[in-house]
């Protein structure tokens, strides 16, 4: 029998919640009302944003209410503290790419679901400060520093996946190297990830930490020869064209800094890693 559970919207990070789902509904229905003229696949990030943070918020609303969640097999600390990190950064995105691409001066309707959704990232970025900061309670690895990492690592990574073309790098050895090397390492963080919210991490037969500092040197190692030859391949004898607004050649300067990102990301985190495992010796 399914029993509400009220006092579950009491507490901050309900109230939180039931917001970030109400302005997600509404940015979305905004912007869904007055179309678009761009490039479609970066409207289609931004439409999926909101609507994937919408949906995802009603149910875990609907879980809590219902005390469903602890009877599911999964870490739900680890699963709702993903979920607000992950759609923190994708809010981000979204309240930058949408103004920047689909917005003119003139646009009210563009500008109000810009405000919107601005409000949205920082009702996110609330929630998760309020998840890392719960007194007296052990957070799960997703709540962690090199936890968060590994979100932020495969957000990173799924901005360049929408900047890519494959009318670029469909010849060139080069870029198809780096185009492998977003692959895999994305696959990583988000098997991870899944593991974690899984509680499956725990059943691996080997010391996971120690694995996971040589895969975070093996990324970087692998991040490092992409941020080389990315831009060697893609602006040799490819100068910016001069109409050029938000033109395939600026998404080529996005994969670039993109990927300079994602190997500060992957230092920080073997940093972090190596700090834990070498230098902090067990209580």
């Amino acid at each position: 029998m399914v029993t509400l559970n009220t006092q579950s919207l009491t507490v901050p990070v309900g109230i939180i919640r039931l917001f970030e789902f109400v302005l997600t509904l509404i940015t979305f229905s905004l912007v869904a009302s007055v179309g678009h003229n761009g490039s479609a696949s970066f409207w289609a990030w931004c439409m999926f944003t909101w609507c994937f943070c919408c949906f995802m918020t009603l149910l875990i609303i609907i879980m809590e209410l219902t005390s469903l969640n602890p009877k599911l097999p999964i870490s739900w600390d680890d699963f709702t503290t993903a979920f607000a990190m992950l759609s923190t950064l994708m809010l981000l995105a979204a309240s930058v790419i949408y103004p920047t691409i689909f917005v003119c001066s003139s646009c009210s309707i563009g500008i109000a679901a810009t405000v919107i959704s601005c409000v949205c990232f920082c009702l996110y970025a609330a929630e998760v400060g309020l998840t890392r900061a719960k007194p007296g309670e052990i957070s799960g690895f997703l709540s962690t520093v090199p936890g968060l990492l590994k979100v932020l690592e495969a957000f990173v990574a799924c901005i360049i996946f929408i900047c890519l073309d494959s009318v670029s790098y469909s010849h060139k050895p080069g870029l198809q190297w780096c185009v492998a090397v977003y692959s895999i390492c994305f696959i990583v963080a988000l098997l991870i990830i899944i593991l974690t919210i899984g509680r499956l991490l725990a059943r691996c037969p080997f010391p996971l930490d120690k694995c996971m500092t040589g895969y975070n040197v093996l990324a970087i190692l692998m991040y490092i020869t992409a941020m080389v030859i990315w831009p060697i391949y893609s602006f040799d004898n490819n100068q910016r064209p001069q109409n050029c607004k938000h033109c395939p050649w600026d998404s080529l300067v996005v994969v670039s800094c993109m990927t300079c990102i994602n190997l500060i990301v992957y230092i920080v985190d073997a940093v972090y890693s190596v700090r834990l495992v070498f230098f902090v010796s067990p209580a």
